[in-house]
């Protein structure tokens, strides 16, 4: 088991539900890098999903792109990224999942890459553009490594897709909520919650939910389903405005509602 998998099971073990958190990386500068994982591991992150800041971010609605682009004009990429991190990673107590798109990885060199995320102690990878079929060129690099490779499950996944797709699964399944971006929405289609419990039933690891999961209410319900919830746009977004006391909301939903 991976230690990412560890810690959400602690969590759900415990009958809470695991919330991992979404950051830009440098969107305020690489300096922020450190002050947002602190403030969010001491309010109560399971996890942190770590994103890189890249030009062309297909996955991405307006909110993270805007931060991307002031990430990059802040020097913040793949390396400087994983270089801060490291210089601080022994005051992190929870897994770090770097969300990025492949290219980066490819231009840095995929078993340096490898290396690099492991000296900063990253657990957890996302790579929303690399089909499973792809995933040799990861996975080989990953093997004895304690990265977890975290696939997404869309809402237009087949069966037979959705199969493959969880035997693969490192972590948690990522279960993609809605079609289309990332960004705040007002609510979800309303098979989404019967999407979740197939996706649980075929699962023999945690489910957590994200992609437009931004209020309180989303996250109560969000959690009756799956084992808990990513929150990206909503998090970046209170970042950026330095609404500290929204993210702590968010962070303290109780679990059963």
């Amino acid at each position: 088991m991976t230690t990412l998998q560890r810690a959400i099971e602690t969590v759900t073990t415990a009958n809470d539900k695991a919330f991992i958190p979404y950051i830009m990386a440098g969107d305020g500068g690489l300096d922020t890098i450190k002050q947002q994982i602190l403030f969010l591991q001491q309010h109560g992150a399971t996890a942190i999903e770590v994103g890189i800041p890249f030009s062309d971010p297909v996955a991405d609605g307006p909110t993270i792109q805007a931060a991307g682009l002031r990430a990059l004009e802040a020097g913040a990429n793949l390396r400087t990224i994983l270089a801060e991190i490291a210089s601080f990673k022994e005051e992190i107590h929870i897994p770090l999942v770097v969300m990025t798109y492949l290219n980066p990885i490819i231009r840095y060199g995929i078993e340096a890459f490898v290396e690099a995320a492991e000296a900063a102690n990253i657990k957890g990878l996302i790579v929303p553009d690399m089909p499973l079929e792809e995933a040799d060129m990861l996975t080989d690099a990953l093997a004895g490594h304690d990265i977890a490779l975290v696939q997404l499950i869309s809402l237009t996944s087949p069966t037979e897709r959705i199969e493959k797709l969880a035997a693969a699964a490192q972590g948690f399944i990522y279960a993609v909520t809605v079609n289309g971006i990332t960004g705040t929405r007002e609510g979800f289609d309303e098979a989404l919650h019967e999407h979740l419990s197939a996706l649980k039933s075929v699962a023999d690891i945690p489910v957590l939910a994200g992609f437009g999961i931004s209020t309180r209410e989303h996250v109560e319900a969000m959690n009756h389903s799956v084992d808990g919830v990513i929150v990206g746009s909503a998090i970046v977004k209170a970042f950026h405005e330095n609404r500290l006391a929204a993210i702590e909301a968010l962070l303290t939903v109780p679990a059963n509602q």
